[in-house]
């Protein structure tokens, strides 16, 4: 098992329990291709994500080009560089973290919505094309989930209690998601159990799209 994230450090904690870990930078296709080109992988999730706060209107064209190569070159990437061994091994899952923004939009999430909605229809091509030689490729859709990286967003803000209370407030259930429950969704896509699941998007996201 290997992990990978542009903070080495973060990933600190997998490698006292035997994973193995690198710091790569998704957008380094040479890094990438170091890392993952001679090994075979049963799954893959690719759980990448940048959020651009603005409309259309408000996104420069370099951060439009961000998003995407972040959010989604990373993806395609990715899945050039394993689907080879597990077309050979006639067996593999891809599991891609999108976002609910990519199946409805977003307000002033312009960039990442259509960055996340690409990724969606990566998901089911890879799927369609792949499904033949016993590849299957599926998507998570979550809400908002509590991670480092939203409340960095949330503690740049002017009043963070009140932006997290606002964020907490869009999900009917009353509290935003935890990376376990993707983790378990994930975990789910990757095993057996879910063979006959491909090309699907499964929304994961407290009642938020209703």
């Amino acid at each position: 098992m290997t992990a990978v994230d542009i903070d080495a450090n973060k990933l600190s904690t997998l490698s006292d329990e035997g994973i193995e870990t690198a710091g790569v930078d998704v957008t380094d296709s040479e890094a990438l291709a170091q890392v993952l080109r001679n090994g075979h992988y049963d799954a893959v999730v690719n759980c990448v994500g940048w959020v651009h706060h603005g409309t259309i209107l408000q996104c420069e064209p370099a951060e439009w080009r961000r998003t995407f190569q972040l959010n989604v070159d990373s993806v395609y990437e990715i899945a050039r560089l394993v689907l080879p061994s597990m077309i050979a091994a006639r067996r593999g899952s891809i599991v891609n973290i999108a976002s609910l923004a990519g199946q409805r939009g977003a307000a002033n999430r312009a960039a990442y919505s259509a960055s996340k909605a690409a990724v969606v229809g990566l998901t089911k091509s890879i799927s369609a094309d792949f499904a033949a030689s016993g590849i299957r490729c599926n998507a998570i859709c979550p809400a908002m989930v509590d991670t480092p990286s939203l409340e960095e967003r949330i503690e740049a803000t002017p009043d963070p209690s009140a932006t997290r209370a606002l964020f907490v407030s869009r999900h009917p259930v009353g509290r935003l998601g935890s990376p376990e429950e993707v983790a378990a969704l994930a975990a789910y896509l990757a095993a057996d159990e879910s063979a006959f699941m491909t090309g699907a998007t499964l929304v994961l996201d407290g009642g938020a799209g209703t």
